[in-house]
C-alpha cells in the first residue's frame, strides 16, 4: 500500500504517550493525596540511592501569546509575579521534601513553561538554589532549560551554566514570515543564532532547537528553508515535532487561523519526511518519535546502549522511576502512580497556604496498567516489545495482537517468537501500534475528540 494510503487510513485521533495510562483515562475517583503520598514515600525509599529523581519545574508566565502553544501558561508583562511563584514552589518542594527519609538525589532537572527566561537570572539563581539546598546531586546529573531565542541573555546563560545547567532548548519553530505571524511568533533567524554561539562560548554542551511540521501556511519549501537554516547553526538536538490541534482543548490559543490554513495530512507527512532525510543529510539520527540527534549528543547515547525513556519531559536519556513535577499543571509520576497539579496559580497558591501538595487529580497503576506501561514504553523508545517474558503478559493480548492484524497486512509491523517489531515503514505509525495496547482506550471508547491526529 502506498504512503498516501497508510496515511489516510491511519491518521487518526491518538495519544502521543508521554504516560500509561493517559491523562484522560486515569482513575480519578479513587485516587485520592493520601494515596499519592504513599507512592512517593514507596518509591523514593526504594529507588533513591540507586537512580536519584527527576524534577519538572513548570514556571508559566509568557509576554505574549504564540498561538500554536497548547501548554499551561499566564500571558502577562508583569514581573512582578515572579517572585511569589517562586516562593510557592520552594514550598511546594519543602511539602515533597518532609515525605522523604533522606535528602533527594537530584538526577535531572528541567525547567520548561511557559517562557522560563522570562524570569530573571536573580529569580532563576534563588530557584535552583532554593531547590538544591535541601538534595545531593548526582555524579551525573542533567539540568536543562528552555530558553526563548528573543528574550534569552547572556545573564540568564551565565546564571544557569554556572548552577550547573549544561542543556538549553530554543524554540524556532518555523523561519517564514508568514508562518511567524500566523503563530504570533516573530523570530529572526540573527536572534536565534544569538543566543545559539552565545551558548555555546559560555560552555553548554547540547544546544536544541525545537522545530514544527504541520504549522498554518506551512509548505515543504518552509520547511526546506527552516532545516537549511538550522543546518547552518548544527544544534547538537533537533525536536521536530509535529504541531498538535487541538482547539477543543485551548481554543482560547489556537486561533488567528483555522482548519483550512492547516496543510493536509499527506502534505503535513511530506513536510516530516522530506525534514528527516534532510536532517539525515546533515548528520542527524533519528530518535525515537519526532526528535533527531548528532553522534556527540546524550540522546544518541542513550539510544544506541538502549537507555532512551521517555516520560512526561518526553524523551530524555536518564531514567529515574520518581519524577516530582513543580508548579501549577506539572504533573509528576512515581512509577506506581501519577498525579497532577491544579492549573489555576491562586488555587495553586491557596493550598500551598495550608501546606497541601496541590494535586488535583491523579491515578495509581494496577498490575494490568505496569505492563502495558513498559510495552508502550518499549515501542516508543526502541519500536519493539516482546512477551515472551511471562512478567510482560495480560489478559487482553490475544485481542491486542488481533488489532494488529490490519498493521501486520500492511507491513507496518513484524510478529515472530512474542515479539513485535516496527518496521521501517511503520514508524510513522508508532502511535497507532501503540494505541492496539491501550486497553483502557479500547475499553472507553470516547465519544468526543481527546487527541491529536496521529499523522
Amino acid at each position: 500500500m502506498s504512503q498516501k494510503h497508510l496515511i489516510k487510513k491511519y491518521n487518526i485521533p491518538g495519544p502521543r504517550y508521554t504516560s500509561y495510562p493517559t491523562v484522560p483515562f486515569w482513575d480519578n475517583n479513587t485516587f485520592s493525596l493520601k494515596q499519592w503520598k504513599h507512592s512517593v514515600k514507596q518509591v523514593f525509599s526504594q529507588s533513591n540511592v540507586a537512580e536519584g529523581i527527576s524534577l519538572y519545574i513548570h514556571l508559566p508566565f509568557c509576554e505574549s501569546l504564540c498561538t500554536f502553544c497548547g501548554c499551561n501558561k499566564r500571558i502577562t508583562k508583569r514581573h512582578e509575579v515572579e517572585s511569589p511563584y517562586i516562593t510557592a514552589i520552594l514550598k511546594e518542594w519543602d511539602l515533597y521534601c518532609e515525605l522523604f527519609d533522606e535528602k533527594p538525589i537530584i538526577k535531572e532537572l528541567h525547567l520548561g513553561g511557559g517562557t522560563p527566561t522570562f524570569f530573571s537570572p536573580l529569580n532563576l539563581n534563588r530557584l535552583i538554589n532554593g531547590i538544591t539546598r535541601k538534595a545531593i546531586l548526582a555524579d551525573n546529573y542533567e539540568f536543562s532549560f528552555e530558553g526563548h531565542p528573543n528574550n534569552t541573555t547572556e545573564a540568564h546563560l551565565l546564571t544557569l551554566f554556572n548552577l550547573g545547567f549544561k542543556r538549553v532548548s530554543f524554540g524556532v519553530q518555523d523561519y517564514n514570515d508568514a508562518v511567524q505571524k500566523a503563530i504570533h511568533r516573530i523570530q529572526p533567524f540573527k536572534n536565534v543564532k544569538r543566543v545559539t554561539e552565545m551558548a555555546r562560548t559560555i560552555g553548554y554542551t547540547s544546544v536544541g532547537h525545537d522545530i514544527i511540521f504541520g504549522l498554518p501556511f506551512q509548505t515543504v519549501d518552509h520547511i526546506r528553508e527552516t532545516i537549511a537554516k538550522t543546518r547552518q547553526l548544527k544544534p547538537d538536538r533537533i525536536a521536530f515535532y509535529s504541531y498538535a490541534h487541538t482547539p477543543w482543548i485551548k481554543g482560547n490559543g489556537q486561533r488567528g487561523f483555522n482548519e483550512n490554513n492547516l496543510p493536509k495530512a499527506e502534505e503535513k507527512r511530506l513536510q516530516y519526511e522530506i525534514g528527516k532525510v534532510l536532517l539525515a543529510d546533515a548528520g542527524y539520527s533519528e530518535i525515537g518519535m519526532d526528535h533527531f540527534a548528532l553522534p556527540n549528543d546524550s540522546l544518541y547515547t542513550a539510544m544506541t546502549n538502549q537507555k532512551l525513556h521517555r516520560n512526561f519531559m518526553g524523551y530524555t536519556a536518564s531514567k529515574t522511576k520518581m519524577m516530582i513535577g513543580l508548579g501549577v499543571s506539572s504533573i509528576s509520576d512515581s512509577w506506581y502512580g501519577f498525579s497532577q497539579n491544579v492549573k489555576g496559580i491562586e488555587e495553586y497558591y491557596h493550598l500551598l497556604e495550608y501546606n497541601i501538595i496541590p494535586v488535583f487529580r491523579g491515578h495509581i497503576l494496577n498490575e494490568e496498567d505496569l505492563v502495558i506501561r513498559q510495552h508502550i514504553l518499549n515501542l516508543m523508545c526502541h519500536y519493539k516489545t516482546s512477551w515472551s517474558n511471562n512478567n510482560l503478559t495480560f489478559k487482553s493480548l490475544d485481542s491486542t495482537i488481533n488489532k494488529l492484524s490490519e498493521m501486520l497486512k500492511d507491513e507496518l509491523v513484524v510478529i515472530e517468537n512474542n515479539t513485535l517489531k516496527i518496521t521501517k515503514q511503520g514508524k510513522p505509525f508508532v502511535r497507532n501500534v501503540c494505541m492496539a495496547f491501550d486497553v483502557l482506550l479500547q475499553e472507553k471508547q470516547p465519544q468526543k475528540q481527546l487527541f491529536s491526529m496521529t499523522i
